[in-house]
């Protein structure tokens, strides 16, 4: 009996082993930075508690009923200049304390990526060595059917990939992800036969990241700073109403740009910043110049198409693109002030005392800057 019961207890030992808390990020789903959702995966399915305080003591927690492997749970964190301690628990899965750093006082960096993908692990030491307080995703942070069965709008292992491409980073500072086509392709292309390329819905993006509002539209705030940010949902819009078609309607009439119109409409912050995965110089053409229009009325744009940095400047305002992968050959707008085929990222600097905004993009490589603007706040 002896060897039976010495197979059964290693069987077991070796079960508890594998059962853990495989990857931990973080980002936003209430409206303002007062709130942040930690996220994890586990193994195996479990309840969801995060216990979290402004030293390693911890001593408050929250939970969330049921039982599941994918787990979202929003925590308060209303201390400026903070560092907050976490430790995420399901069932005798745990992990270790990790530490972020609350919203600041006075300077507020976040940093602005695009296509970080799943399929290379890219050396972000530059960016952070900026320390920023907030990760921007301008679209393709993950390539959907990359990882996961062809059709599967369910899937995430995708997005789980590219969590751990930089599996430090994301555990210690927020990231907010705006959709690019990648994020719910499919289908690869050439094979799709007519069948959809695209989950116009994202639904398996949705599912993993917690954001605000409808999700694949959303607007976030930094009071404080005086701060929107406003993400929508444009990509690859030439193949819109064919079956690659990447995004939802974006037409005068649609759901999208009346969202888009209202919001900037109620909008009385100083600084906007829109983020979308489309060419600048494509947006401002859609719904008859409609969009060029709205996006006036904010400070600047962001995009994450092109593998290249640019600035561009359009009737007063400011377009901007940066990809962490560089040396791009598509999508240079020829209307560019700047243009640099470095592979790049961008560094947002809010100054709440000078009431300034300083843009900077920057080489991947090694943090040098490539190109800088100043901005003060928009007329209300």
């Amino acid at each position: 009996m002896k060897p039976i019961l010495l197979t059964l207890t290693l069987a077991l030992l070796g079960t508890a082993a594998f059962a853990k808390v495989e990857r931990i990020w973080m980002t936003h789903q209430s409206p303002d930075n007062s709130r942040i959702v930690i996220s994890w995966e586990t193994t195996d399915p479990g309840g969801s508690v995060v216990e979290f305080g402004t030293s390693a003591q911890l001593g408050q927690s929250v939970k969330a009923d049921g039982s599941r492997t994918l787990h979202h749970v929003e925590i308060p964190i209303p201390q400026k200049d903070a560092v907050y301690h976490y430790r995420v628990s399901s069932g005798d899965q745990v992990s270790e304390i990790n530490t972020f750093k609350g919203y600041p006082s006075k300077l507020l960096r976040i940093a602005i990526v695009a296509n970080i993908r799943a399929d290379a692990k890219l050396n972000f030491a530059a960016i952070k060595k900026d320390d920023p307080h907030l990760l921007i995703s301008a679209g393709d942070t993950a390539m959907q059917y990359q990882f996961a069965m062809q059709a599967d709008k369910e899937a995430t292992k995708s997005h789980s990939t590219a969590i751990d491409t930089q599996a430090d980073l994301f555990k210690s500072t927020p990231l907010m992800v705006s959709l690019g086509n990648l994020d719910r392709k499919i289908r690869p292309n050439g094979l799709s036969m007519g069948e959809p390329g695209y989950d116009i819905e994202a639904t398996g993006y949705r599912k993993f990241f917690a954001l605000p509002g409808r999700e694949w539209l959303w607007a976030w705030d930094v009071p404080d700073f005086d701060l929107r940010i406003i993400s929508v949902d444009m990509s690859h819009t030439g193949d819109f109403g064919k079956p690659n078609q990447a995004c939802h309607a974006f037409d005068k009439d649609s759901e999208q740009f009346r969202w888009f119109e209202e919001t900037m409409n109620a909008t009385k912050a100083g600084f906007v910043v829109t983020v979308f995965g489309e060419t600048g110089g494509t947006v401002r053409r859609h719904a008859g110049g409609g969009w060029k229009r709205v996006l006036e009325r904010g400070t600047l744009a962001i995009s994450g198409e092109c593998y290249h940095a640019e600035r561009t400047e359009v009737d007063g305002m400011t377009y901007y693109n940066s990809s962490v992968r560089g040396n791009g050959t598509f999508g240079h707008d020829p209307l560019a002030a700047f243009s640099d085929k470095a592979a790049s990222y961008q560094l947002l600097t809010l100054d709440r005392e000078a009431g300034t905004l300083r843009s900077e993009l920057k080489a991947l490589d090694d943090g040098r800057v490539l190109d800088s603007k100043t901005f003060t706040k928009r007329a209300k």
